[in-house]
């Protein structure tokens, strides 16, 4: 069982970091750009001027969120976010967890939280939470909340796992529309991790937010109409990729990513797809590949893509101590 745990946690930490990587060279390139010139394969420099392999803040506060969750009884009980945002602030400022060792490709809402918790504004009250303030910037580091003790229960506790996730995403984004997003994505991800198909854990995440959403009265249930049209109804499926968004609006990202990992049944046809589809290229990737190395395992990442990926080996020691 933890070998089985262990092994799942090292394909959602690679298979982010792939899609975040392969996204790098062409974030904020239109979807016009990636028809006539599609990714096929890592590239090199491109946008940021990096090298192949390089992932970026995608990849970094999701470790960053990781180490704080691998600390003794991170996992069992409320994670220490004064230990997360002490990260976070690492990050940014002294390029710590950054594959290369230079801090690029910030947020607005992410610069302007960190900026508080250096302040010294509490982890759950820094996250600016304005209605222009839902950008993917929770969703794209969210994932290792699925290895929480409250997340793979058995009998999932919505409300809990909810206040845990709203907690988490805060140090951010602290409107309810980007917990929410985050929510139903982790919700995807849980049944992935407990081994369903990707339609299956798609429909359990509508068989299991619709009613509870009905019946909440929790801030989520203001904001579930964002995601009435096509996730929470099941629609998304039936979609042609004209009508998928990859801007860097947190409802976009959940659909496009969700949107891939439904049309194509390979991690690496995934996030072709998701990169492919332009803009917020590295976002895209990166939460489309979190949940397709979910579904298809480590060994599903192409070989090649694994060996110029940075700081592979830190990545896997991380997933195992994440899981320990």
């Amino acid at each position: 069982m933890q070998d089985n745990l262990t092994a799942a946690a090292r394909a959602a930490l690679l298979g982010l970091a792939v899609g975040d990587a392969l996204g790098v060279p062409v974030e904020f390139a239109g979807r016009a750009a990636r028809q006539a010139d599609p990714v096929t394969d890592m590239r090199a420099y491109g946008t940021h001027s990096q090298p192949a392999g390089t992932w970026s803040d995608d990849s970094s506060l999701t470790f960053c969120l990781a180490e704080t969750l691998a600390r003794p009884g991170g996992r069992s009980g409320a994670p220490d976010l004064a230990d997360f945002a002490r990260r976070s602030i690492n990050w940014l400022y002294n390029s710590y967890w950054t594959a290369t060792y230079v801090t690029f490709d910030v947020g607005n809402a992410t610069r302007t939280a960190i900026d508080r918790l250096q302040r010294g504004i509490a982890p759950t009250a820094a996250g600016p939470n304005s209605e222009y303030d839902n950008g993917n910037g929770a969703l794209m580091r969210i994932l290792p909340l699925v290895f929480h003790d409250i997340w793979r229960a058995e009998k999932l506790d919505l409300d809990a796992a909810w206040t845990l996730t709203e907690a988490v995403a805060s140090v951010t984004h602290g409107h309810p529309r980007s917990t929410l997003g985050c929510f139903l994505y982790l919700l995807v991800a849980r049944g992935l991790l407990a081994g369903q198909a990707p339609a299956a854990a798609f429909q359990q995440m509508q068989d299991l937010a619709n009613p509870w959403l009905k019946n909440g009265s929790i801030p989520a249930v203001a904001e579930e109409r964002y995601y009435r049209w096509w996730v929470l109804s099941g629609e998304l499926v039936n979609q042609p990729e004209s009508k998928i968004s990859s801007s860097g609006y947190v409802v976009h990202t959940l659909e496009a990513a969700l949107w891939c990992l439904l049309h194509y049944d390979t991690y690496a046809a995934t996030v072709l797809a998701a990169v492919n589809l332009g803009d917020d290229t590295d976002t895209t990737g990166a939460v489309a590949g979190g949940l397709a190395g979910l579904a298809y395992g480590e060994a599903a990442i192409p070989t090649e893509w694994l060996q110029v990926l940075a700081r592979r080996a830190d990545i896997e020691d991380l997933a195992a101590r994440l899981t320990a």
